[in-house]
This record gives C-alpha cells, sequence and structure tokens, in this order.
C-alpha cells in the first residue's frame, strides 16, 4: 500500500453486531458505605461488588436493551475483561451514536449503590470509528447521560490533560501496530511511563476513577456513511484554520492528461521502435518483478508502458503473455490489431495463465478463444479440476454460444463424468437473476451434442445416456420430498429415522429398487440400482440431512448424504479446493493423506455428499477421553510410538498438517470438534464449511485450526513428532504458494457467483486469499512466518473456551 493511501470501509457496509469489551476499574473506590455516611468503628466493613451497564444511544435517545457484565469483587483492582456484544449492528448506527457505561455496587444492600458513569461517541471528529483501548474517566454519582450534548463525558477536557494520557494515546496506537515494536526501547519506554503514572497518583491523590473499555478493530478504518448513500457530503466550511473534506467525484478516474501522453508516446514508438531493441539491466529488473505479481494486481502507466516497448524481446517469456495484454489499450483499434497479432506468436503459455485469461479483466473475444485453445491441451483429469470454475467463467462471454461453452460441451460429451457434472453445474445456475439464459443455452448445446451420439462400446447410444444423467434429477426432487416429510415428524431423531424406513418401504418402495439403473450424482461412472431402507438414517441436526445407503450395479454399496434447506455451493468449492491442493501436493511427491469427498450442489438449497466413515473429534473425545486411545483400538502396538503402529501415527500428523495448512489458506472459519473427523485409519479431515475467507461467527479465531487435543496426540509441543508436524506444514505450504497463481486465478473466474462468502464482496476476498500466500517472503522466510503462526495457534486460550460453550450447546440441543 502507498504511503498516501487511505484504505476504508464503510459503516453501512458493515453487516456485524456492535462489539467491545469491558476491561477494568482505576482508580480508589470512595467510601463503600455510602456517600454522605460517617465511617466509624462500629460500621461493619464490606466488600463492594461491581457490575457495568452499557446502553447503546443514537442520536440521544436510547436504542436496545442494555446489557451488563457479571459482578466484580475482587478488588481494589476490579477487573471483568468481559466480551460484550450488543443486538445493534454498525451499519445501523449514525454519526451521533455513543455509549453510556455506568457503574453500580450492589454491595449496598436492597438498594443497588451508584459509583459513576460515562459517554462516549462512537464516531471521532473526523467520522471514523473509534479502536483500541478508550480510559474514561468516570463522573462518581452520576449515572450515564446518553443525551445530546451528554452531561458525563468520559473524554478528559484538553485543559486537564497531562503527560499520562498523552502516553497512554500512544499505547493505544502501540498496540494496534501503528508504532513500530522495538523489544528493548519497549521495555525502557513501559518502565518510565509506569514510574510516570505513580507520581501522576501521588499527585491527584487517586481522586478520579476510569473505566477502560476496549474497542474491536478492523483491517482498515471504518468511515461513518448512511445507508443508501453514495458519497460522504462535504462538511460546512469554517472560518477556522481546520482541513476540509471535499467530495470529489473525479477521484480514481483515468487523468485525461496522463492518457493522451500515452497515447502519444505509443503512437510514435508504434511506427519507429526497433523489434530488437533490448531492456536495461535496470529495466530488465524492473519487468521481472512486474512478472512476479499476483493476477490480483493492477498495473501502474509506467509499468504498462515498459512492457509495451519491450513486447518484442518478451515474446520468448510465456509468463509474459497476461501481463502484456493487460498492458494492451484494446480501445486503440491498431494497438489491439498488433497485440493480437503478437498473441498468436508468443511462447505458448501454461493452463493456469489460460485461466486467468478467461478473467472479467479480459474481454476481448480474440484473447479468450486463445486461451480456450490453451485448455484443449489440457486431459479430462486436469479440466475436471477447473470444470467449476469454467462454468462460472461463462458469465463474462459475450455470446451464449462463446467459444468456451463449445469447448465445454465438445469435451463432455465424450467423458461421462464431465457431462455429468457440466449439467448440474449449468442446472443449478438456472435461477441467476442475470445470467440464467446463457446457462440454460449451454445445457440445451450439451443435451443436443449427447443425443447425437452414436452407440459405445457397451451399446449405450447418446440420447440413453443423456436419459441416464436427467433421471438424476428426479431422484434428487424425490429424496427433497422425503426431507421434508421427515422433518414435518415431530419428535426425537429415533422417530424420523423410523419415519424414513417406513416411506422408503411402502408408499415409496419404487426407490428400493429402481427399474432401470442410475448414474450416481457423485460419481457417474457408478451406476445405483436401489436404496437399501435398513441401513439408511438420519442425522441428529436442524435440517436432519439424509444418510442413504444405495446399491451398486456390481453388488456393492455407497453410502451418500443428501441435504435439503443448505446451500452446499461453497462446500463444494472448498472440497474442490481440497482435492486440487491434494493434487498440487501429490505432484510434489508429498501424500498428506487428505480425504477430498465428494460435494454437489444439486440446486440453490440442496445437494448431495459423499459418506466417508469416521466420528467426530468431540464424540471420541466423551467416549475415548483421548485421540490416542480411540487409535488404540483400531492399530494397537506395544512396541510402536504411544502403543500405536507407526504408520497410523504418521498418517494422523500428515493429515492434520496438510489440513491445518489448507484452512489457513482458505480462511476456513467456525472450526469446533464436531467438524473435525477422524478415521479408523488415522486420517483427520474437516466438514461443513459455512465460513470462508476469513469469516468466523466466533470472536479472536486462531490463525491455524490447531486443537491442544491435535497436538496431544503427537505426544505434546516438545515431542519428535510435532517437530515433524511443524516440517510437513511448512513444505505443505511452500508448495501450495508456488501454485498461487492458479489458485487465486480460479478464485477470481468465481467472483460473479452466489456462494456468500465471495458474492458479497469478490475483490476483498480474493486479496484476503492472496495475503495468506505471503508471496513478499521466500521460501526460507516463509518457514519461519509458518512456525511463528503453528505456536500462536497452539496458544491460544480464547478458542478453548469457545468450544466448551459450543458443547454446551450441543448438549441442550
Amino acid at each position: 500500500m502507498g504511503s498516501n493511501e487511505f484504505r476504508f470501509f464503510l459503516s453501512c457496509d458493515i453487516n456485524l453486531p456492535v462489539t467491545f469489551r469491558v476491561e477494568r476499574l482505576e482508580g480508589t473506590l470512595p467510601s463503600v458505605n455510602s456517600p454522605n455516611s460517617v465511617i466509624d468503628s462500629t460500621t461493619e466493613e464490606r466488600r463492594p461488588e461491581l457490575y457495568v451497564e452499557c446502553a447503546l444511544y443514537i442520536d440521544g435517545a436510547p436504542f436496545g436493551l442494555p446489557t451488563r457484565t457479571r459482578l466484580e469483587s475482587m478488588g481494589p483492582s476490579y477487573c471483568w475483561n468481559e466480551l460484550i456484544t450488543l443486538s445493534t449492528k454498525y451499519r445501523d448506527l449514525t454519526e451521533h451514536s455513543q455509549l453510556a457505561l455506568t457503574v453500580w455496587d450492589v454491595s449496598c444492600g436492597k438498594d443497588e449503590g451508584l459509583v459513576g458513569g460515562a459517554t462516549i461517541l462512537l464516531f471521532n471528529s473526523k467520522k471514523q470509528l473509534k479502536t483500541g483501548k478508550q480510559k474514561l474517566r468516570l463522573w462518581q454519582g452520576k449515572e450515564a447521560d446518553g443525551s445530546l450534548p451528554t452531561t458525563t463525558p468520559g473524554k478528559v477536557p484538553r485543559n486537564e490533560r497531562g503527560e499520562l494520557e498523552r502516553l497512554e494515546k500512544l499505547v493505544n496506537k502501540y498496540e494496534r501496530g501503528q508504532i513500530q515494536h522495538v523489544d528493548w526501547l519497549d521495555r525502557l519506554t513501559f518502565k518510565a511511563m509506569e514510574r510516570i503514572k505513580d507520581r501522576e497518583s501521588c499527585r491527584n491523590g487517586n481522586s478520579y476513577l476510569y473505566l477502560v473499555v476496549d474497542f474491536c478493530s478492523f483491517e482498515h478504518r471504518v468511515v461513518f456513511q448512511e445507508s443508501g448513500a453514495n458519497f460522504l457530503p462535504p462538511p460546512p466550511i469554517t472560518s477556522t484554520n481546520e482541513l476540509v473534506t471535499v467530495w470529489d467525484p473525479e477521484v480514481g478516474k483515468m487523468n485525461p492528461s496522463e492518457h493522451k501522453q500515452l497515447k502519444l508516446a505509443r503512437s510514435l514508438t508504434r511506427g519507429i521502435i526497433d523489434r530488437d531493441l533490448k531492456p536495461s539491466s535496470t529495466e530488465r529488473k524492473s519487468i521481472q518483478r512486474i512478472l512476479k505479481y499476483p493476477p490480483t494486481r493492477t498495473l501502474s502507466g509506467d509499468e504498462k508502458q515498459l512492457l509495451w516497448k519491450f513486447r518484442f524481446s518478451l515474446m520468448s517469456e510465456k509468463r509474459a503473455l497476461t501481463k502484456f495484454l493487460r498492458s494492451v489499450e484494446w480501445s486503440d483499434v491498431q494497438e489491439a490489431k498488433q497485440a493480437l497479432e503478437l498473441m498468436g506468436k508468443w511462447q505458448m503459455i501454461d493452463v493456469c495463465d489460460a485461466l486467468e485469461l478467461l478473467s472479467p479483466v479480459f474481454e476481448s473475444e480474440e484473447v479468450r478463444a486463445y486461451a480456450v485453445s490453451i485448455l484443449e491441451r489440457a486431459d479430462d483429469e486436469e479440466l475436471q479440476c477447473y470444470l467449476l470454475q469454467l462454468v462460472q467463467a461463462l458469465r463474462f462471454e459475450r455470446s451464449d454460444k462463446s467459444r468456451l461453452s463449445q469447448f465445454l460441451v465438445h469435451r463432455s460429451s465424450s467423458n461421462i463424468e464431465l457431462a455429468s457434472f457440466l449439467r448440474w453445474y449449468v442446472f443449478v445456475e438456472f435461477h441467476d437473476p442475470v445470467h440464467a439464459k446463457r446457462f440454460y443455452s449451454t445445457h440445451e448445446m450439451l443435451a443436443e451434442s449427447m443425443t447425437k451420439l452414436a452407440p459405445g462400446l457397451n451399446g449405450e447410444d447418446g440420447s440413453k445416456l443423456w436419459h441416464s444423467l436427467v433421471r438424476q434429477t428426479e431422484l434428487t426432487a424425490q429424496l427433497g420430498s422425503i426431507t421434508r416429510d421427515v422433518g414435518n415428524v415431530r419428535g426425537n431423531t429415533q422417530k424420523k429415522i423410523e419415519k424414513l424406513r417406513q416411506l422408503l418401504s411402502g408408499l415409496l418402495s419404487e426407490l428400493t429398487y429402481f427399474e432401470e439403473p442410475i448414474r450416481s450424482p457423485l460419481a457417474p461412472r457408478v451406476l445405483i440400482t436401489g436404496i437399501v431402507p435398513s441401513e439408511s438414517s438420519i442425522f441428529k441436526s436442524a435440517l436432519h440431512p439424509l444418510r442413504l445407503t444405495f446399491r451398486t450395479e456390481n453388488g456393492g454399496t455407497c453410502k451418500i448424504i443428501f441435504k435439503k434447506g443448505d446451500d452446499i455451493r461453497q462446500d463444494q468449492l472448498v472440497v474442490q479446493m481440497v482435492s486440487l491442493m491434494d493434487r498440487l501436493l501429490k505432484l510434489e511427491n508429498l501424500d498428506l493423506h487428505l480425504t477430498p469427498y465428494k460435494v454437489l450442489a444439486t440446486g440453490q438449497d440442496e445437494g448431495m455428499l459423499e459418506f466417508i466413515p469416521s466420528h467426530s473429534l468431540a464424540l471420541i473425545l466423551s467416549e475415548h477421553r483421548s485421540i490416542i486411545s480411540y487409535l488404540q483400538k483400531f492399530h494397537p502396538d506395544e512396541h510402536g510410538p504411544f502403543g500405536i503402529t507407526a504408520t497410523c501415527l504418521e498418517t494422523f500428523i500428515k493429515s492434520c498438517a496438510g489440513y491445518s495448512v489448507i484452512t489457513y489458506i482458505l480462511g476456513i472459519g467456525d472450526r469446533h470438534l464436531d467438524n473435525l473427523l477422524l478415521r479408523d485409519d488415522g486420517r483427520l479431515f474437516h466438514v461443513d464449511f459455512g465460513y470462508i475467507l476469513g469469516r468466523d461467527p466466533k470472536p479472536f479465531p486462531p490463525p491455524m485450526k490447531l486443537c491442544k487435543e491435535m497436538v496431544e496426540a503427537m505426544g505434546g509441543a516438545e515431542s519428535q513428532y510435532y517437530t515433524r508436524f511443524k516440517s510437513y506444514c511448512c513444505e505443505a505450504y511452500n508448495i501450495l504458494r508456488k501454485s498461487s497463481n492458479l489458485i487465486l486465478n480460479l478464485f477470481h473466474l468465481m467472483a460473479g457467483s452466489n456462494i456468500p462468502d465471495i458474492a458479497s464482496d469478490p475483490e476483498k476476498g480474493i486479496l484476503k486469499l492472496q495475503e495468506k500466500f505471503r508471496l513478499d517472503l521466500d521460501d526460507e522466510a516463509c518457514v519461519h512466518f509458518f512456525q511463528d503462526l503453528i505456536n500462536e495457534s497452539v496458544s491460544a486460550l480464547f478458542p478453548q473456551m469457545v468450544e466448551t460453550i459450543h458443547r454446551w450447546a450441543q448438549y441442550w440441543r
């Protein structure tokens, strides 16, 4: 970020509840008996019991119900350190919103004793949300006043501020990372501050009480804006020398003089440039730096000019093509024509770069057609890895029957797996408000192409193949109906299971034996012939997902989970990424025993998941007390580490490492012991990905999802197995960093999708993903960075408290 850049969020865009932490009370309480009573030797001494009442006022009127902290009686330093979350959201705040905080003492008998109150505005004079620690002076004996203007301002008057207030303001900036940390100097400074604090306390005689609260911080500053407004109105111009904020509607637009200069420079260069012109040493370094930019980086005018100037010498550098095409002024017909000519002569690029050319950045049909020609070199296995994103890229095409859609249909016609997944991916988008017609057109093209196929080796013609795929939709519709019927049954889960088996054996008995085999939506090469009622069940969950056992044509069975009422397109994306990363790691000879189970969204609120026999860590710990005890049951070995086989422990360590790295990169949130599952062979894996790209419903999530029970199963943080775990983590992280451009390109193609955590702010989500790769560091520095990350996550205490609360909630469900 440049030094002149000011990045910010708008308050009207933050759909999160107002959160802050009430920390402590500083100062000495007055007489605890009564403000007017005389204390004598016969008065019984009692210990104050304090709580803080927090009320939100908007424009001078109370908004919502007040919230109270717990009682605190451990004086003289009363420390609550309690997180308060109000029902009001940041987007609902106005410019004059304020927080009224009143301290009460309940040790006074029947009537609660008023200690004092203070009020603080949530936005400062620059309309920026206040963050970090705030020290409020209490008005003793007065309840906090939320009117405008308030009679109990917590801010110390300017004329009464001393050295201590100035230093505390600097400490606040230091804790928010706005002042550089220098360990040896920081220690000296804090010691000096303690001496100043003691001196000020002696001088003032501790006559004041202060309440310390800590406001939530965000990645960037939050600027107030009313919902629905499209700009910040300029404040009235005053006669003082204060800076005035003026709204400029041309900020961020192209500078016409710079644009003209660029066109003149290129027009001169186009005619006289020497095709053998080579960059100097300095220019070569600049070009190499530009080529290392991630695909999310926007090129400056000078960088574009540099690439255009040496375009001929860059034609042998395949990495340079995407950057060169970004530097082209496509509105200039002659320049665009020359760029396309050079593109055809450029060294062949990789499939990863071809995906970038299909992003919304590139609108030229010729460029997008060139990208498709590169994709034609990929085999079916690789193409299936990117199929979900390629379907989403259809949004950015200029016609319904584009080169990309024709390519996808052509390749799918000769591969039943590609055909099945392509059909489902476009089928789910039929409800898209903007591009439904385009997806329907692709669906029709696929149907037409497949029905024209000649009979294959197994005798199935195209019409029969297509009919087998259409019957998948009929099956999911019936399963959706069953889910609704079962959900309407009153009673516990067992009664719902009985209802499910009753339906399958009675009214819907045709589902137990299909007239014709149906291709499994999750594995189209597998033919399923019916459901086994006695082996089908329901999960104990609010949505009552079905766990169905299907017979297969070869005499075996396969188990599938069907969910109705939940959008699993986000889970589908995450598991696809896990599968892709597993492939990338194995290409580097690193098998971390991941479990990329199959997930398929069959509608906006329904889908299928592959059932993997496993148990949640919550259940394992409740029944076996530890992960090792559970694994000893299946893989005992008296001479092995911790009484289990070395192979089993190695599998567990590797899978923990793999998912630790992947969940960190993808920013997976809401992790608890119920969505961490363990297989009998020691493979650990994650499920339920409702929060990604840094979103998490829990406050203060650790950077990496690593619980203490997993570390204990490796022998603790000092064991050789834990060291091996960290080694696998660092190795996997550096391998995946090499493919950062591929992963970023795939997420960029999802920018127009309806997946919740991407659709809310695609640009921000992709930038968050990019930050996780730490592309500014080399491999060695990344090893140190990731080891520090692991240590920080293991020592995080707060997630353990949240996990306990989650267990209570599960118990009462």
